[in-house]
């Protein structure tokens, strides 16, 4: 049963007994057992595994094939109290005068069908048409097993009660240029099984994962490979009993090879994601399948998984793990990030631009990107005009940081104070910040008042928003600016309108912060030298701020975290909001099976994501107007691009769904 959407899928591989059907049926239903016990919706089992894959001339005696069909209908008998699922087997079938290679399909006690095998290698060391015939010879839509008639052909797809939809092909079928596979995903199909028997040779491993890993991805849906193992016969081939389960592309299971004892590989498909991603990819329904689908329904038992999921969830999901990964990764979104802002320069024939530099993670990648914008085009650096703009909040430590990178860099800059232009701007509006009249008082006076303003009274969001917008006002009336606020501002709206919202250009706008932190580390190793390293280093150890407001009374300085909430969190909410749909509650459900790189309660989790959501839905004004900027990753929020929401959308339906789920 599907459980937030997923659903319990395995590949299955049980110690085979060549050509003893009676003891391979008594195997698959111990193996049926255990996957029941296991919360297993679908239980694949290997290619002619009743009887096994290389019985050769065998197949032509009654014994064997008479032998298989009373192992199916042992299974079948079996399975009515033994697995409350869809259970799939493969076996030989006589059809009037003709030898299929079939997968036979079980749900509770019932036979609901026989898909027969439609592409049958004959080359090199297979030989399947010397003893079967191919699904397009059959001369009948039905075949009668134990005195029942029951639904025969290659058109079959079983659809279960909880919207789940399988499609069945048999080993070669995936490696001809149009998998059965393919039209049955066009109809419907979210689910696809693969029994199969191939066999082991140097490198045959790595390209039999990723045809079904590609499969899977071409198909929006689920894969389950199972593969015949060790016991077949090794006359002539070893096989290793290979099994797979994938989901749009994504290895979620694989066995060991060469195992001698029972096999299960299982995993949780996302079926709710899978239909999303065919609903926003439109053109997956452009092509209809020529051929129409009989579509049997089946009810799956009552049964929980489990409270553990059987994948890992990836709790930085823009982030790719591994060091060679990451590398990409980074040198790709990188590069794309220098040839967007070079062509907008060239094409605006402009190299005078400007920047505000902080000190900051944001500022910092959008400077290293200028920097090798201007390398790329052949634009002498020194015509990068930075702006370093302390305020009440400036830090020493970002302060010296960006006058060190800026130097290291070779670019034209200059420091503007901005304290005394905020001072006199709050006294044009008659603003009191923080309470606290600016009669008589100087900036020094007043950052000394600043700073003894107790914790609980630190907010004063026009006290903040005068130095965003003077900062860009001076900015603006440099050159042509360069924005540094990066996807995950935007997606919270931690960022003043037409303020640090808004620039020429914006080079980071598709980048998230937990990604950022990760550029700026592997431009240090990989594309600066020894002078510029260790300040971008130090940079990305620095804690998160804005540095708008004074440092309090014990010299801490304003962390953003500690007010939004931490990016880890916001950005695992965000990719699976944006990306997949996910309502609230599988967003928590499944933040709870991640692993983060703090430990937080599901009630802290909760609370942030209440915190995320309201903010995502209140902030859409921000993002309805944002400046150009390229595209990176699978998500963005670019008015032009992926995201168009109305700015007055209430947020109360997704609240209402995470306190009721």
């Amino acid at each position: 049963m599907a459980y937030h959407g997923f659903t319990r899928l395995a590949a299955c591989c049980p110690v085979l007994h060549l050509a003893d059907p009676a003891a391979n049926a008594e195997r698959t239903i111990n193996l049926l057992k255990q996957a029941e016990a296991r919360g297993i919706s679908v239980a694949v089992f290997p290619e002619l595994g009743l009887t096994g894959y290389t019985c050769h001339e065998l197949f032509f005696q009654k014994a064997l094939l008479d032998g298989a069909l009373d192992a199916l209908a042992t299974v079948v008998e079996a399975s009515a109290h033994a697995f409350g699922g869809l259970a799939i087997v493969g076996l030989p079938v006589l059809v009037g005068d003709r030898l299929f290679n079939c997968a036979a399909v079980i749900a509770r006690g019932r036979l609901l069908g026989l898909v027969p095998k439609t592409f049958l290698p004959n080359y090199k060391e297979f030989y399947e048409a010397r003893f079967f015939a191919s699904a397009l010879q059959a001369v009948s839509n039905t075949v009668t097993i134990a005195g029942s008639e029951v639904p025969f052909g290659t058109d079959l797809l079983f659809t279960a009660n909880d919207g789940m939809v399988v499609g069945i092909e048999i080993c070669e079928d995936l490696w001809v240029p149009l998998p059965p596979s393919t039209r049955q995903a066009l109809a419907g199909a979210n689910v696809l099984v693969n029994l199969t028997a191939s066999n082991e040779t140097i490198g045959k491993a790595g390209y039999r994962r990723q045809l079904v890993l590609s499969q899977s991805a071409r198909c929006m849906a689920g894969y389950v490979y199972a593969a015949a193992g060790v016991g077949e016969s090794s006359q002539d081939l070893v096989f290793g009993g290979h099994c797979l389960v994938a989901e749009n592309g994504v290895l979620l299971g694989e066995s060991t090879r060469f195992q001698r004892e029972d096999v299960i590989v299982a995993a949780d498909v996302d079926l709710d994601r899978l239909r999303m991603n065919r609903a926003m990819t439109t053109s997956f329904h452009d092509e209809v399948p020529a051929v129409p689908f009989r579509r049997i329904a089946y009810v799956e038992a009552e049964r929980s998984p489990g409270p553990k999921l059987l994948r890992e969830i990836d709790a930085h999901p823009f982030v790719p793990r591994g060091t060679e990964q990451l590398r990409e990764r980074c040198e790709e979104i990188f590069h794309i990030q220098v040839s967007g802002l070079a062509r907008r320069l060239e094409h605006l024939g402009r190299h005078n631009v400007a920047i505000g530099v902080s000190g900051g993670l944001d500022s910092t990648l959008a400077l290293l990107v200028l920097c090798k914008t201007f390398d790329r085009i052949g634009a002498d650096r020194s015509k990068i005009k930075a702006l370093t703009m302390p305020g009440f909040g400036t830090t020493p430590r970002t302060f010296n940081n960006a006058v060190a990178l800026m130097n290291s860099l070779g670019i034209t800059f200059r420091e503007i104070d901005i304290r005394t232009l905020c001072f006199d701007e709050m006294r044009a509006l008659g603003h009191q910040p923080f309470g606290i009249s600016l009669e008589g008082l100087t900036v020094n006076t007043l950052g000394d008042k600043l700073r003894q303003v107790p914790a609980d009274k630190r907010h004063d969001l026009t006290f903040e928003n005068i130095q965003a917008r003077v900062r860009t006002s001076l900015l603006m009336n440099t050159a042509f600016v360069i924005g540094t606020g990066d996807l995950s501002e935007l997606a919270l709206g931690w960022c003043t309108y037409n303020a640090d919202h808004m620039s020429m250009y914006n080079p980071n706008v598709s980048v998230p912060k937990t990604l950022v932190k990760f550029l700026v580390r592997w431009a240090a190793e990989n594309e600066f030298g020894d002078k510029e390293r260790a300040t971008l280093l130090d940079i990305v150890a620095t804690e998160i701020s804005p540095e708008l407001l004074p440092r309090d009374a014990d010299g801490k300085a304003q962390s953003t975290e500690a007010t939004v909430g931490p990016y880890e969190l916001h950005d695992f909410f965000l990719f699976h909001f944006l990306r997949y749909g996910a309502p609230p509650s599988k967003i928590l459900m499944l933040a709870e099976h991640a692993i983060f790189d703090k430990q937080y309660t599901r009630d802290e989790m909760k609370s942030w994501l209440t915190a995320f959501l309201k903010r995502f839905f209140a902030s859409q004004y921000k993002r309805s107007c944002l400046p150009d900027g390229p595209k990176v990753g699978s998500v963005s929020l670019s008015p032009r691009g992926d995201w168009r929401m109305p700015s007055d959308a209430r947020v109360d339906e997704w609240l209402r769904e995470l306190g009721n789920g």
